[in-house]
């Protein structure tokens, strides 16, 4: 199992983040995904990149503005992603993501850990960028 964890603090209120991190509907500002795609009730949705390549996330976890969590699958992979949400101020958020992730083909394993960092560093710029647009 190979463990990434990324701190970030954005200068926005803890419902925005809370707000744009969990919605399943408002992801254009994500760069690295094309769709997504919500099934069961909300708790399931599939994410595709935009080499349209899909990852199954299940919501095991959701305390508003507190803590968010899923299970996530593909091909290549499976594990989990907790993210931790604390109101620093009220215009000040910061947020701890960590992924624990196992990959199903060995050949990857040597590469699991930097791609993790760099899937988070681009979401995080990515929610940096929009926060600082948006609101």
């Amino acid at each position: 199992m190979t463990t990434a964890r990324i701190e970030a603090i954005f200068y926005a209120d803890i419902e925005k983040v809370w707000q744009v991190v969990t919605s399943m509907t408002n992801t254009k500002w994500r760069s690295d995904l094309n769709k997504v795609e919500v099934l069961e009730d909300q708790k399931v949705f599939v994410e595709y990149t935009t080499q349209d390549f899909p990852t199954t996330f299940t919501i095991t976890d959701f305390e508003p503005m507190k803590l968010y969590a899923f299970e996530l699958e593909n091909v290549n992979m499976k594990g989990k992603w907790t993210g931790e949400f604390s109101a620093l101020s009220s215009h000040k958020t910061k947020i701890i993501f960590i992924e624990e992730i196992q990959t199903k083909k060995f050949f990857l394993r040597p590469f699991v850990k930097s791609y993790l960092k760099k899937q988070q560093k681009t979401y995080v710029n990515d929610l940096t960028k929009y926060l600082q647009e948006s609101f």
